[in-house]
C-alpha cells in the first residue's frame, strides 16, 4: 500500500487529490492550515475507503517553523512515506511578508516545500516519489535572483509565475541530487478553484477529477516512478521554461533557496 503526504489537502484539486488516491487504494497523510477542514476531509476520504487516512497534521506555509514544527511531528509517527506530494499553493494580488520576512507567494509555493522535503526525505525509501504541484503560469515567469521576493517590484501575476517556475526548478535539481528518487512537476489543469477566482477572477474549463488527475498519475503509475526531474501536463511529459535546462541557475536557485530556509543542501 503506498503512503502519500499531501500538502494543501482541505480544497480544491488538492482535496480531490485526497479522494481519488484513496479511491486508488493509497493511504494520506492530510495536511492543511484549518483544523476544522482537515477533519472534513479525513471523513470525506475515510467514506471513500476506510483506513485511507494515515493521519492529520496542521500547518500554516506561511510560517517556517509551523512547517518545521509539522515536519517533527511527521517524524515521530516513524510513517515510511512514499510519496511527497506538494500541492499547496496561494495567489497574493499584493506583496504581503511572511513572518519570516518572505514573500508570501514565493515562502508558501516554494520554500515551504523546499523545507518539507529536506525534512521528511529520511522517511522516504530510495524509489519513493517527490512531486510538485506546479502551473502552465510557469512558462511566463521573469526570473531575477536579486527580486526573487518582489524587492524591487510587485506584481501578483509575476509573483505566482515565478514561484511556480521555482516549484519546476527545484523538481529538476532534485532529479539530479536524488537518483535514487522519481521527481516530478506537473500543470493540473485550468481548474475552478478559489485560487483561480481569487488570483485570476475566472472559472476554468477542467474539473476537479480532471485537476488531481496528473497528480494521482505520477503518485502511483509505473511511469510516474520513472520520473527524473521531468514536467507533466495531462499525465505526459511535456516542455518546460528553457531556464529550467540551465544547470547552473537551477544550482544556484536551489542553495539560494536551501538557505532562506536553513537546511544544507543535499550533494
Amino acid at each position: 500500500m503506498v503512503n502519500v503526504f499531501l500538502t494543501g489537502a482541505t480544497d480544491g484539486i488538492g482535496r480531490e487529490t485526497a479522494l481519488e488516491l484513496a479511491r486508488r487504494g493509497a493511504r494520506v497523510l492530510l495536511s492543511g492550515r484549518n483544523t476544522g477542514k482537515l477533519a472534513e476531509v479525513r471523513e470525506a476520504v475515510e467514506g471513500v475507503a476506510k483506513g485511507a487516512v494515515l493521519g492529520l497534521v496542521q500547518a500554516d506555509l506561511a510560517s517556517l517553523a509551523s512547517v518545521r514544527k509539522a515536519a517533527q511531528e511527521v517524524l515521530a509517527k516513524g510513517q515510511e512515506l512514499d510519496v511527497l506530494l506538494h500541492n499547496a499553493g496561494v495567489f497574493m494580488k499584493e506583496r504581503q511578508a511572511t513572518t519570516d520576512g518572505f514573500e508570501t507567494t514565493f515562502a508558501v509555493n516554494h520554500l515551504a516545500h523546499v523545507l518539507f522535503t529536506h525534512l521528511l526525505l529520511p522517511l522516504v525509501p530510495k524509489g519513493g516519489r517527490i512531486i510538485h504541484v506546479s502551473s502552465m503560469a510557469h512558462q511566463r515567469a521573469s526570473f531575477d535572483m536579486n527580486n526573487l521576493q518582489g524587492e524591487k517590484r510587485y506584481e501578483g501575476y509575476a509573483a505566482y509565475s515565478l514561484a511556480k517556475l521555482a516549484n519546476v526548478m527545484f523538481t529538476k535539481e532534485l532529479g539530479f541530487r536524488l537518483p535514487d528518487f522519481a521527481t516530478s512537476s506537473l500543470h493540473p489543469g485550468v481548474v475552478t478553484t478559489k485560487l483561480l477566482r481569487t488570483g485570476f477572477g475566472m472559472s476554468g474549463p477542467d474539473s476537479l477529477a480532471e485537476g488531481a488527475q496528473t497528480s494521482v498519475y505520477l503518485a502511483l503509475s509505473d511511469e510516474g516512478a520513472k520520473a527524473r526531474g521531468g514536467y507533466y501536463v495531462r499525465q505526459k511529459l511535456a516542455p518546460h521554461h528553457k531556464l529550467v535546462d540551465d544547470r547552473e541557475v537551477t544550482r544556484s536557485f536551489y542553495e539560494a533557496s536551501c538557505k532562506m530556509v536553513g537546511v544544507e543542501p543535499l550533494a
